[in-house]
């Protein structure tokens, strides 16, 4: 994608397909998150599945791929770098606005 002559990929896990937990891993480190920073808690395969459990980060990734609709979005890449843009404005961050 390219917006005002900036070029980033969004990441659509919705769209495009689920995402590895390797890929997944690969991301929340570009973005310098912790995979509890990346969780929606009010979802309820959370309940289910992560709350009231104590997992470890790696535990955690591999059910958030499992569960897409827990990632956070949307995530957006550029380069090597990567923003949770939630709120919008974290887009500042790469540059981008």
């Amino acid at each position: 994608m390219i917006k005002n002559g900036i070029e980033y990929d969004a990441v659509n896990y919705l769209k495009d397909g689920p995402l590895t937990a390797s890929k997944l891993k690969t991301l929340l480190q570009m973005a310098g998150l912790k995979p509890q920073e990346a969780i929606r808690t009010k979802e309820q395969a959370y309940k289910q599945l992560v709350a009231d459990q104590d997992l470890s980060d790696e535990q955690l990734i591999e059910v958030m791929a499992a569960h897409p609709e827990l990632i956070q979005r949307p995530i957006v890449v550029r380069g090597k770098r990567a923003v949770l843009a939630r709120p919008v404005q974290k887009l500042a961050d790469l540059g981008i606005k």
